[in-house]
């Protein structure tokens, strides 16, 4: 193992790719892959990555389609054991992705193969239903086991009713757990989702404790910073996506605090999460009705008769509309982005077509 390792233990003697979450199913992806390596994915840079194996860790570099937000921490790759080049990325069992920040449309990948997704807050005013729900509809439409972890529960006087309003979100929850990342045998009640193969993964706004909770699990002591008390924001402690191993067996990935969550292709999991207004939808009256106003409005009447909330049935209108929004804007920008290719390519071929075609320079003196 080098020196300058990525880790944040030392590894044991004899550790094998099931360890660090092999199965059969990237097994089954590996034909026509002698004589390459399989490796894992722990962090990924502008051009290099850093893959992890039964010998130890080892800088990768990728071909530049892949440059593009084609490579995720947490990928199964193929790597040619000569020049340390990945040649496949093995497909995945779950991806987490986003919007990228910024005005260009164009995902960014956060999370590859990963099991479930602690989704941390704290007992402050950083508790926001709006914000969890975003996070609940990107890990169900992954097929990722959601749960969420409430902490800091040692400032509040009533945690429960945080886990009360927590548990409402969704029946879909794996779990909602409430501790103080500080206490060791409350960060234990997370060990039910880690184990030996198993990936799990840290998302929340920065301050909220996540970092405190990967040093727990991992033994290891990494930059930490508090939340400001005046408005319970926090300041960014984790800079890059990376993976660890846990001591206990298992790995982990942190994610640096994200001010923002834009989403894009979550249909699946907006309709998941809200299955109880997925399920009205199909009442309606009219097929193309837009559950504001229309006659025969089955969503309507369920708020009507108080068994809808109406923050909620606006928290699913923004969602639908915002997930609209980018999921065309990023398909338009494909198509702009290929038909640019082209065109940059049949200018090349014209260009050196134009070359060829030009007569012979006269010889000298004529």
């Amino acid at each position: 193992m080098p020196a300058d390792t990525h880790l944040d233990k030392p590894v044991k003697d004899a550790l094998t790719l099931a360890d660090l979450g092999w199965s059969e199913a990237f097994a089954d992806d590996c034909t026509q892959a002698e004589g390459l390596l399989p490796m894992r994915v722990i962090s990924v840079q502008r051009a290099i990555a850093t893959g992890l194996d039964e010998a130890g860790e080892r800088p990768l570099g990728f071909p530049p389609e892949l440059r593009a937000g084609g490579l995720a921490v947490g990928d199964w790759v193929l790597v040619d054991p000569e020049t340390g080049r990945i040649t496949k990325v093995l497909e995945r069992q779950s991806l987490l992705s986003r919007r990228a920040a910024g005005v260009e449309a164009k995902p960014q990948l956060l999370a590859a193969n990963v099991d479930t997704l602690f989704i941390t807050t704290s007992c402050n005013a950083d508790f926001n239903p709006a914000r969890l729900e975003r996070y609940l509809v990107l890990a169900l439409d992954a097929g990722v086991k959601p749960v969420i972890v409430l902490t800091k529960t040692d400032q509040t006087d009533d945690p429960d009713d945080y886990v009360t309003q927590a548990r409402a979100l969704s029946e879909k929850l794996a779990g909602v757990i409430a501790l103080n990342a500080k206490d060791p045998e409350q960060v234990a009640q997370l060990s039910d989702w880690c184990g030996t193969g198993k990936t799990v993964a840290f998302v929340g706004s920065s301050g909220v404790g996540k970092s405190t909770l990967i040093n727990a699990l991992t033994g290891s002591v990494q930059a930490t910073a508090d939340m400001r008390q005046d408005d319970a924001k926090g300041r960014h402690t984790t800079t890059a996506r990376s993976l660890h191993l846990m001591k206990n067996g298992g790995l982990v990935i942190d994610m640096p605090g994200m001010r923002e969550l834009g989403l894009h292709d979550v249909a699946g999991g907006i309709d998941e999460l809200f299955d109880d207004i997925t399920a009205l939808t199909t009442q309606c009256k009219f097929r193309d009705c837009r559950h504001v106003a229309e006659p025969g409005c089955a969503v309507q009447q369920a708020v009507a008769a108080g068994q809808l909330d109406p923050s909620r049935l606006e928290r699913w209108r923004k969602l639908k509309s915002e997930d609209k929004l980018n999921t065309t804007s990023m398909t338009v920008s494909r198509r702009r982005a290929r038909a640019l290719g082209r065109a940059h390519a049949a200018e090349q071929t014209a260009n050196r077509n134009a070359k060829g075609n030009k007569p012979p320079k006269p010889p000298r003196g004529t």
